[in-house]
């Protein structure tokens, strides 16, 4: 796909750079769906926790909709009489799956993680990486979301340079919470920088669109915003704060999870109060689903 362009802010001049950073977004290649599967049931007592906790958040009145191309799950009176169509010569009807939403619930959530190089050191007091345990924060929060059934996306990003910010899908909002999306989350790789304003701007395009009372873009991050052609440092932090308030004008409510012990000295420049540092990383699979059923209460 040819890339969108997006503006930069330059605060020293305090204007937008119109057209500034190219963006190319492709759909994340996939792995082994089965090692999301272990990553679930390793976390199996937790994720008995997390149920108890979101029954308390679900509405209990779910609706049916019927008739979906793609859906949760098969409705089989269609599906029956599509087979039936199709023996008799007729065109079967295609809609053979449906899906479930609910009144009282109003939320459309996107996670937007950082995939910037850094991610592949080891967590502090873990033997395990940071993307690692990111894998599995956001596979957990993938799985309570399902449990909810509240519409998400999940994307990653990172950047080398300004001409080339990759923006890597690895859940779209009409996708269920299968093996094609865990196949995604199982092949995460870290690389290169971390150009976040473009990426804030990019996810706002989808989730923007969302019909949905709150929209919420939770960003889960290692480190300030960088780049190998920023050399001053303001500079893309200046952008993502900018960024910040332009997806607030248009009812985007933004929520940063830092995994940077040292993040107060710039984050609240960015998401203002709107954040939380997480010092001890290895307890992010439990943290970062919780967060969110607290932001979503």
């Amino acid at each position: 796909m040819p890339p969108r362009h997006y503006p930069e802010w330059d605060y020293s001049s305090q204007s937008l750079r119109p057209d500034w950073v190219s963006l190319y977004e492709r759909l994340h290649p996939s792995g082994n769906a089965a090692d999301i599967d272990a990553l679930l049931a390793k976390h199996g007592a937790l994720a008995k926790r997390l149920k108890r906790l979101l029954d308390l958040l679900k509405p209990q009145d779910k609706v049916r909709v019927r008739y979906q191309e793609e859906g949760s799950e098969l409705d089989l009176d269609v599906a029956i009489r599509s087979l039936i169509d199709l023996r008799a010569g007729s065109q079967p009807d295609a809609r053979i799956n449906m899906s479930h939403t609910t009144d009282g619930r109003s939320i459309a959530v996107t996670v937007l993680l950082d995939l910037s190089e850094s991610l592949n050191e080891k967590a502090r007091g873990s033997e395990q990486t940071v993307l690692q345990l990111s894998q599995e924060a956001v596979s957990l929060l993938a799985w309570a979301v399902q449990q909810l059934g509240d519409p998400l996306a999940i994307a990653g990003f990172h950047s080398n340079t300004r001409h080339d910010v990759r923006y890597l899908h690895l859940k779209g909002f009409g996708e269920p919470w299968g093996d094609e999306v865990k196949a995604r989350l199982a092949a995460m790789r870290a690389r290169y920088s971390t150009r976040m304003g473009a990426a804030l701007r990019h996810a706002a395009r989808t989730l923007g669109t969302q019909r949905a009372d709150k929209k919420l873009l939770l960003v889960l991050t290692d480190g300030q915003p960088a780049d190998i052609d920023a050399s001053d440092e303001r500079l893309l932090i200046e952008d993502a704060k900018q960024a910040v308030r332009e997806l607030d004008h248009q009812g985007i409510f933004t929520y940063c999870i830092n995994l940077d012990a040292g993040a107060d000295a710039y984050v609240s420049d960015i998401f203002c109060k709107r954040y939380t540092v997480i010092d001890n990383i290895a307890r992010l699979p439990e943290q970062l689903p919780k967060l969110f059923m607290a932001l979503t209460r």
